[in-house]
């Protein structure tokens, strides 16, 4: 993990900017622990996972003023986890007129903001 990827450090979780995001100000909520599932987290390791991933709806909200945000996790290989041993949370600001759709119709990924300018929005306001 790169620390210029990091937006925020907390006691058991901390977020970090998905380096192939869908839109500006994706952010991913990753516990420090390994686990595959939210019953494997223990229960202050599950509060603050819930606690950041409502705090970054909130900075996402304020920050980008996006028309709405998925929430997403893929448990297991089969449900398209890319590491399927760590749990971790997408949190994606979404839009109407968005190009995340270029991935599934043209095997494209257009990159809709530099990371270092979203790190720069997001790092100040955790």
């Amino acid at each position: 993990m790169r620390s210029r990827s990091v937006v925020h450090r907390g006691r058991h979780c901390y977020l970090v900017l998905n380096i192939y995001p869908y839109n500006p100000g994706h952010l991913m909520v990753v516990p420090y622990g390994h686990a595959s599932r939210l019953s494997q987290l223990a229960p202050p390791e599950l509060a603050e996972f819930t606690t950041l991933t409502a705090r970054v709806e909130s900075v996402i909200e304020a920050t980008y003023h996006p028309q709405g945000i998925n929430l997403g996790m893929n448990l297991g290989a089969s449900a398209g986890a890319g590491i399927a041993e760590h749990l971790h949370m997408h949190v994606v600001p979404r839009w109407a007129s968005d190009t995340n759709f270029m991935t599934v119709t043209a095997e494209t990924r257009v990159l809709p903001e530099d990371l270092p300018a979203t790190w720069s929005k997001l790092r100040g306001r955790f």
